[in-house]
Order: C-alpha cells, then sequence, then structure tokens
C-alpha cells in the first residue's frame, strides 16, 4: 500500500470534511486496485497537489508514468477529455483512464516547471505558444465558459457590495462589462483553464508540457488569467509593475496569436474575482500561514486596478 502524503491528507479533509475523510481512507486501495489493474509498479515518492495524488509508476512494455487519482469532485470529470483531445500535442499524453475512479495514467514529465525560470519574458512566451497550440475545437460535453457567465455577473456585484476592498468603483464596472460583453459569447475552443507556469513541465518529446487542465470549452484568452496571478511576484520585482504588467500581456497575446484588447479584459477580470474572492476565503499562502493575508489582499486590488483601462 502506498502512504499518502500527511499535508494532502490534511488540506483535502479540511476543504471536503466528512466525504474527504472517507476518500482519504479508501486512497490507498484505490491505488492498489489501479497499479493491478494498469500492470503498474511504483516507481518514486508519491507526489500530490491540491485534489489529488501522482504516483510515479513504471510498465515493463512502456515509458516511465504517472498514476494521478483526483477527488471525486464535478471540475476533476473533464481532465481526461482534454489530455484525449490534445493527444500529446503540447500537453502529457493520456495512456489510460479510469473515469469510475477520477484517475488517469499519464506521461511523465520532468520535475523542473515553467514556473522555476527567471526570464519571465520566457515564461509568458512558452505559455502563450502552449495556448496556441492547445486551442483546439472543443470535443462535445465539455463545459462552456459562457454558461457561467450569469454566476459570474452576480458574484461580481454581490462581492463588490458585500466585502471591504478598495478597489475603485470603475473596476468593478469594467469586469461586470467584460462578463456582459465577452464572457456571453465565446468560442467552441478548448481551453486549459488554468495555465499557470506552474502546471507547464519539461517534457522529454517536447521543451514543454501543459498538465492539469480544467477542460472548458470558450476563449482561448480566458486562460491568461491564472497566469499572470502567478506571476505578479515575478513582475513586481521588475521595478514598475504597471509596465511590466502590459508587457506580459503583450508578449503573451503576440505568442498565443490572440487579440491584445482581449486578453487585457479577461486579465482584469480575472484580478478582480481573485481580489474578491480572497477577500471571502483568503489565498492558498495565507492559509498555509507562508504570507500574512492582509499584503495579499491589498496586492490584488492593486493588480486589479493596473489592469483596468
Amino acid at each position: 500500500m502506498i502512504r499518502i502524503p500527511e499535508a494532502f491528507a490534511r488540506g483535502t479533509i479540511a476543504r471536503e470534511g466528512e466525504p474527504g475523510a472517507a476518500w482519504i481512507a479508501e486512497l490507498p486501495a484505490i491505488v492498489a486496485e489501479l497499479l493491478e489493474r494498469w500492470r503498474c509498479a511504483p516507481d518514486g515518492d508519491v507526489l500530490h497537489g491540491e485534489v489529488g495524488v501522482i504516483v510515479p509508476v513504471r510498465r515493463s512494455s512502456s515509458r516511465p508514468a504517472v498514476m494521478k487519482v483526483s477527488f471525486p469532485h464535478p471540475g476533476n470529470v473533464h481532465e481526461p477529455d482534454a489530455f484525449a483531445a490534445w493527444g500529446g500535442r503540447g500537453a502529457v499524453l493520456l495512456y489510460e483512464r479510469a473515469d469510475d475512479r477520477y484517475a488517469m495514467l499519464l506521461e511523465r514529465a520532468r520535475p523542473q516547471a515553467l514556473a522555476e525560470l527567471d526570464d519571465v519574458d520566457e515564461i509568458v512566451t512558452v505559455a502563450g505558444e502552449l495556448s496556441r497550440r492547445l486551442a483546439v475545437p472543443a470535443p462535445p460535453g465539455l463545459p462552456h465558459l459562457r454558461e457561467r457567465a450569469g454566476t459570474w455577473e452576480a458574484e461580481l456585484l454581490k462581492d463588490a457590495a458585500e466585502l471591504p476592498h478598495t478597489m475603485p468603483p470603475r473596476v468593478i464596472d469594467a469586469a461586470v462589462a467584460t462578463v456582459r460583453e465577452m464572457a456571453a459569447d465565446q468560442p467552441d475552443v478548448l481551453v486549459h483553464g488554468d495555465l499557470h507556469a506552474g502546471n507547464i513541465l519539461r517534457g522529454e518529446r517536447e521543451p514543454w508540457l501543459a498538465v492539469d487542465p480544467k477542460g472548458v470549452a470558450g476563449d482561448p484568452a480566458y486562460d491568461v488569467g491564472s497566469l499572470v496571478k502567478a506571476l505578479v511576484l515575478q513582475l513586481m520585482a521588475a521595478g514598475d509593475l504597471a509596465k511590466a504588467l502590459q508587457r506580459a500581456l503583450d508578449v503573451f497575446a503576440e505568442s498565443a496569436g490572440l487579440d491584445r484588447a482581449r486578453v487585457g479584459r479577461w486579465a482584469q477580470l480575472h484580478a478582480v474575482q481573485g481580489a474578491l474572492h480572497g477577500r471571502r476565503c483568503g489565498f492558498a499562502a495565507s492559509r498555509a500561514g507562508e504570507v500574512e493575508l492582509a499584503p495579499l489582499l491589498d496586492l490584488a486590488d492593486d493588480l486589479a486596478g493596473l489592469l483596468t483601462e
């Protein structure tokens, strides 16, 4: 039986409550069942993200792989559909899937993430180029981002009115306008949904490979939001955050082959949503005790303001 990382178990139970505790208790047996089903043997320490464990494995006739087993949540349903549609184009290959267990057998990438690079231009360029390659016609059955437009607008208006923040009305208004004018009218393109630099890993077949997609349909420019939010501390190191943000958006739009105005508006919407969500739920870094919450909230408000044109 594998050993479940303690931090992953604690985080899952804190987030999911009793169902999370029951799943954690069952997880070693689930992994053992899948190892037998796919004729694999463990090949390294168990790793984890926020919603799943990653078990390095080997099969006698295949290259090294990883088994990913995620908590059974609706948000984790369409990850294998995205990998299947890409077929290894800019993303890790899908070898096997067990939808009943929210599990996949995937190509093993190297342990280096794009986020570890120092050159922000290179990070944004690689992410943009991957975004371009991943923008294929969405397979049938994927949830569409336009279906969330009504919820996004309601949440923006409610949170902006109820939560303390320092964003001027024009910042909130700009985000609401983006939802009304862009979110409800999007193409049927496969979107990663969380294409930040930590979800892009060094590969063997290709220099960089995407992992951990949400698997949704919509506007490829949507993915700039998670990228920029995750890069904000590196962008601050440039000394002029406003200038660095605009450069990052320019580079991403060019490398992804996307309309610069749409890229900017999606980034601003993400920033406003992130600032409000941080006030309602906190940030992962603050919950883990790595950073105090108050400075992160101030930074989130500032980011939203700087992205409002």
